[in-house]
């Protein structure tokens, strides 16, 4: 009989649907907005569209494999399972990128925008504070993520609503460049070529992470097969809504808007909103939300190693290790947190454009595993089947893996790099030792808390 400790089911809907934003972080449309901005030629309502669409598909897959294999390990268990172990291992090596630099671009934005409010302090000493207050969190346990999750989301959602608000004022007052809160104008791509809006939206797919990471939770959530495909539904509509709405009311108010470091972009764009008190608050909110969306990470990022070591795909003895108090993967928090210090030496658009080469691969593989694990191997072939299980997640492989085309070339050649690594790292294990999948665990059960 094992008796190591092991996660405990404890979460529910809404707390799943906070986590999801929390990491997602809905303040991340003002994190990467100037970024995002230049990636897409200024076109950000058309850009956060393609993005949501792709994403809605993609979506659709992650809703389908949580129910057929409700465990932690994401992309990683549903293409192994669905398609083959070595490939699983590949996109789980892809999608490791992701979610290692996640918990980094957390922490640096933190950095980038206390040193704005107090630029005696170098972003140096405020990444080192945030990433050890963030492995205390951690360790503490998932409930008390759940909860500081659930705070952080409404104050960002009540913040963007005001935000909204003071523009909607300026255009009824006549202090904007628009006399009308109607207009096509947004969703007209004028004179940016629509391979630029495309690319924009490739990197705007990052704004959408965190549907995804909910996955990694299901072995912590309540009947995780119905739980987590509502919330993850949930997450992805709430975060359109918002994106959409902030994207529209600034291009229509202020289509002429220019800064000049896309780092610190939203505060220029905040304080011509509101003025020294908007921004106040905003620098206030961001903290807020970039802790939040730092202990999320962090929580996806160490269940996702769990994954891993659990299945010795990563040493068992210290990636499946569960403290026997805490109930939290203690050692895979602290090697996440060695890790994040890189935030002291990178910038912001580097973190980013990883975390989408890492995300995007991920999510191709997940759609093919619906079609690779219902339609080919289940054999759920009705003319309903075959819209769900075939034309849906082809949609949504090809709408991602064209985005994935468009990132940058640099990118790519990390990306490719990274996975070259990953491949030598396969080739070795597998010629040192025993098959690395060592145990089935599509029907794990866990302790009801």
């Amino acid at each position: 009989m094992n008796n190591q400790p092991a996660l405990i089911k404890s979460l529910k809907v809404y707390q799943i649907v906070f986590l999801g934003l929390a990491w997602m972080t809905p303040m991340i449309f003002f994190t990467v907005y100037g970024v995002a901005y230049d990636a897409a030629g200024g076109q950000m309502v058309l850009a956060y569209l393609i993005a949501f669409l792709a994403i809605f598909f993609t979506a659709y897959s992650y809703s389908r494999m949580v129910k057929a294999y409700p465990i932690a390990g994401s992309a990683y268990t549903y293409t192994k399972k669905a398609i083959h172990p070595r490939l699983g291992f590949l996109v789980g090596w892809a999608l490791l990128l992701d979610y290692i630099f996640s918990p980094i671009i957390a922490i640096l934005t933190f950095g980038i925008f206390m040193h704005t409010e107090f630029p005696s302090i170098p972003v140096y000493v405020w990444v080192i504070v945030m990433n050890i207050i963030l492995a205390l969190v951690n360790i503490v346990g998932i409930k008390s993520v759940a909860r500081i999750s659930g705070i952080s989301v409404v104050v960002q959602i009540l913040f963007i609503s005001l935000f909204c608000l003071f523009i909607i004022k300026d255009i009824a007052t006549g202090q904007a460049s628009s006399s009308t809160l109607f207009s096509l104008h947004p969703f007209l791509a004028s004179d940016v070529p629509f391979t630029t809006i495309f690319s924009g939206a490739a990197l705007i797919c990052f704004c959408f992470l965190g549907f995804d990471a909910v996955t990694t939770m299901a072995e912590e959530t309540i009947q995780p097969e119905k739980t987590i495909p509502k919330a993850i539904f949930l997450i992805v509509c709430i975060a359109a809504v918002m994106y959409i709405a902030i994207s529209y009311f600034t291009q229509i108010a202020y289509p002429g808007f220019t800064f000049t470091n896309p780092d610190n972009a939203a505060y220029t764009l905040v304080k011509l909103v509101g003025g020294n008190l908007l921004s106040s608050l905003f620098i206030t909110v961001l903290i807020i939300a970039t802790f939040t969306q730092g202990v999320s990470s962090v929580t996806s990022v160490t269940r996702f190693l769990y994954a891993l070591g659990r299945e010795s795909v990563l040493p068992q003895k210290v990636f499946s290790y569960i403290h026997p108090t805490f109930k939290t993967p203690v050692v895979n928090i602290l090697l996440v947190t060695a890790f994040s210090f890189l935030g002291m030496f990178i910038d912001l658009n580097t973190a980013v454009t990883f975390v989408s080469f890492g995300a995007l691969t991920a999510f191709t593989f997940v759609n093919v595993s619906v079609i690779a694990h219902f339609y080919i191997k289940l054999k759920k072939r009705s003319f309903t089947e075959t819209i769900l299980y075939l034309i849906f997640p082809l949609i949504g492989a090809a709408f991602i893996g064209w985005l994935l085309t468009l990132l940058n070339k640099d990118t790519l050649l990390i990306g490719v790099a990274w996975l070259t690594v990953g491949f030598l790292y396969l080739f070795v294990k597998s010629r040192l030792s025993a098959p690395f999948v060592k145990r089935d665990h599509s029907k794990v059960t866990v302790p009801e808390k």
